[in-house]
């Protein structure tokens, strides 16, 4: 290996020892290679820049940096298979891909290129970034990222940084990832639900692919499991960095957890120990609590504290992450305060953090089969990510971790290990994409824990409701259709039913605006009636769906204009995120030739067909109000739940009838139980689209007693012969429908 330690060098040519004296000479070296001939890039072949040896200088002092011969050597031998374990901040997620680009070079790429997972969209931006910096050398060209919605990656990209889920959906088209020729799975630990199923296949594709390297990147807690899952490969092990931190116990707070983690911040700034804080909550919404919290504080703090910066960090605040990097000066004053959640339990490493506050807590969304609804849990953090968080202030001199919490309570109520994705996520769309991968049987899938039975059945039995698998159990053509767009089946289903009712540039808007985040945002208070007044003018009588539809057809109209979401209170990120998922969604529809009719929105056919395109897809998804007070119980189950504040049916004025029946987006179980995205149909067109063995099998209720009947007048009336229609109006009828039609609200857009 060159000694220089410059990318595409190989360490067969110098043991380690002569290696790193020269390395140790180098350091003494003022411009480090740049008082002789200049070197010069190997990746694009210009002279490296002086940026790239100021961060060398810093890359060598990471824990990480020790280990590359011993990782090199085991990348270059016999096995397929390399694990690395070590501590989070010790430089793994910069530097084991890069080194992977070298073993790739020094191949020619014969083999492939390099790919690195993250299972978070927003660490594969931020490692990207970062890399090509260390590379010297331009995001997009020779370093890229992939990630959902956002392709950074061109025909030069020899190092991908890319979200689990992403390189999953790209082994749709390419099983084998031919490609690649090295695959590194970075985070493993998180047990998410893409990696998982990726250490299995991958399993898989080394028989086909001997010469494909895989290197699997893991906390210190994973490893024993993780060795015996790979067939016991050889071990890189990353020593911490610094002195382990002083821990501290502290009894959970009585009163507000987000008062008492604020106010820990707050003493360790008035002591004025020099050091950032970084402070685990909850979830989101915790964060962006306690980051206002603190940010008032701050501003209210005595001058000679020096500034307190508060920085939210939840996939959320998406580029801006990379604020955590701007104008970090070693010996400045300026102390900061990143507020996070489990997302920085392993990525996102920042230097000069001393102080780690830890909540103890998470909330996860958790999937139950039987009733095909998520619950919100706040539950305790496992023992493993406690560690994480604890050594994320590991440093010298030693740092501090304080926990909100008993050290009785860690003994006995933290789990070992936390609970893998796997077994509390739906599982209908894994299913779809494993049988579009030839993977008939899911027991021929190797998983580090396998689903639960009776989510895999559920899965299946939702996939057939929706006409996904043939008798066989093998995907249809409808299913094969659904697998190749990037929604969940039921969306899915819904688009392709939007063809047939020629609905589709509707269905379009619809899906791109359901699948981004929520586009309302909360109104200033001084703005609240101002903004429910702009609101109103948006909202559409046939229910949320043809709202978001408006919304996102003003929004197109109004060219995007920032000063018309602040006026209505809707996020111009997500509704510019919105577009390029339409855009996606348009070209995958063109790809595999699917008709797109001509837009209709607004006229009274157009409604009924989305409707229809709508039950197509979510008749598992419908509700009935069972006292016309909003008391909505779910077909499939008997839990009652209730419009949600911003739906267009509580928020029209003036209020009308509420509709008894509903059909919902979403629904999860938490403190309000309300559905997100709710629309009226007729349950006469649920008898009519939904699949007859799905209405017999619905759970016994009124509801189930009603439909019946309603099919068997269906049944009834096209059994009968057909009388000739008497021309010109009932008696009565035409006053009766011209006050329907004033009942009718408008909906004008603004």
């Amino acid at each position: 290996m060159a000694g220089n330690g410059a990318p595409g060098s190989t360490p067969r040519q110098n043991g380690p020892g002569p290696a790193l004296e020269k390395e140790e000479d180098d350091e003494e070296e003022p411009a480090l290679g740049c008082d002789g001939d200049l070197e010069v890039n190997p990746y694009d072949g210009l002279p490296f820049s002086s940026r790239y040896y100021e961060l060398l200088r810093q890359r060598r002092d990471l824990p990480v940096w020790t280990t590359k011969y011993s990782f090199m050597e085991h990348l270059e031998g016999n096995s397929s298979i390399v694990l690395v374990s070590g501590p989070p901040g010790t430089g793994k997620s910069t530097q084991i891909p890069q080194w992977c680009a070298e073993y790739a070079l020094s191949l020619q790429f014969a083999h492939g290129l390099v790919a690195c997972t993250q299972p978070h969209s927003l660490a594969a931006l931020s490692l990207s970034l970062r890399v090509a910096d260390e590379m010297d050398l331009n995001l997009g060209h020779e370093v890229g990222y992939c990630v959902p919605h956002e392709d950074c990656c061109t025909t030069e990209t020899i190092l991908r940084y890319c979200s689990d889920e992403m390189l999953l959906r790209e082994m749709t088209s390419d099983p084998l990832l031919r490609q690649y020729g090295v695959v590194v799975l970075d985070e493993a630990q998180e047990r998410t639900v893409p990696t998982d199923v990726l250490l299995g296949l991958l399993k898989d594709v080394l028989h086909q692919r001997p010469a494909l390297k895989v290197v699997v990147v893991t906390s210190p807690a994973m490893e024993e499991r993780l060795c015996a899952f790979c067939g016991d490969p050889p071990v890189v092990r990353v020593p911490a960095r610094g002195d382990p931190p002083v821990l501290l116990y502290r009894d959970r707070p009585a009163r507000s957890r987000i008062a008492a983690a604020c106010q820990a911040v707050l003493d360790i700034h008035r002591r004025q120990e020099p050091g950032h804080i970084l402070l685990f909550m909850a979830s989101e919404q915790e964060i962006i609590e306690a980051c206002s919290v603190l940010q008032g504080e701050a501003a209210a703090l005595h001058p000679g504290l020096g500034p307190l910066l508060v920085l939210p960090l939840h996939p959320g605040v998406g580029r801006a992450a990379q604020r955590l990097y701007e104008g970090l000066e070693e010996g400045g004053r300026e102390r900061r305060v990143i507020v996070t959640h489990g997302l920085a339990e392993a990525s996102f490493s920042m230097g000069g953090i001393r102080f780690v506050i830890d909540t103890g807590l998470e909330l996860r969304s958790v999937y139950n089969p039987r009733i095909r609804a998520e619950s919100q849990v706040l539950r305790p953090i496992s023992k493993s990510q406690a560690q994480s968080r604890m050594d994320r202030a590991t440093s010298s001199p030693p740092g501090t971790c304080l926990r909100l919490y008993s050290e009785a309570f860690y003994e006995q109520r933290l789990p070992p290990s936390p609970v893998p994705h796997v077994s509390e996520t739906s599982l209908s769309r894994l299913v779809l994409l494993l049988k579009r991968l030839d993977i008939a049987d899911m027991g021929q899938c190797d998983f580090l824990d396998r689903p639960a039975p009776e989510s895999l059945m559920q899965a299946l039995e939702d996939l057939d409701y929706l006409a996904a698998l043939d008798d066989d159990g093998n995907l249809s053509e409808v299913g094969i259709i659904m697998s190749e767009f990037p929604l969940d089946p039921q969306l899915a289903k819904a688009l392709i039913a939007s063809c047939e009712f020629d609905c589709v540039e509707e269905m379009v808007s619809l899906a791109a605006m359901l699948t981004a985040s929520p586009c309302f945002l909360p109104p200033a208070t001084h703005m609240e009636e101002a903004v429910a007044m702009h609101r109103r003018a948006l909202l559409h009588p046939d229910g949320d769906h043809f709202t978001l539809i408006n919304i996102f057809n003003a929004f197109q109209q109004h060219e995007a204009d920032e000063g018309w979401c602040r006026k209505h209170a809707v996020s111009a990120a997500a509704l510019r995120l919105a577009g390029i998922v339409r855009a996606e969604l348009l070209e995958v529809m063109q790809r595999i030739e699917l008709p797109v009719s001509p837009p209709a929105f607004g006229t009274d056919a157009n409604v009924h067909n989305i409707q229809r395109a709508l039950i197509s897809g979510y008749f598992l998804k419908v509700a009935r109000d069972i006292d016309g007070s909003g008391n909505y119980v779910m077909l499939t189950h008997k839990h009652v739940a209730h419009l949600p504040p911003a739906c267009c049916y509580l928020l029209r004025q003036p209020p009308r009838r509420l509709p008894p029946w509903v059909l919902y987006h979403e629904f999860t179980i938490s403190q309000d139980n309300c559905l997100r995205v709710v629309s009226e149909i007729q349950p006469q067109m649920l008898v009519a689209l939904a699949p007859q063995y799905y209405l017999s099998n619905l759970p016994p209720s009124e509801s189930r007693d009603l439909l019946m009947a309603l099919r068997e007048e269906v049944a009834a009336a096209e059994d009968a012969p057909v009388v000739p229609t008497p021309l010109g109006p009932a008696p009565g009828g035409g006053d009766e429908d011209e006050d329907e039609d004033e009942d009718k609200e408008v909906c004008v857009l603004q």
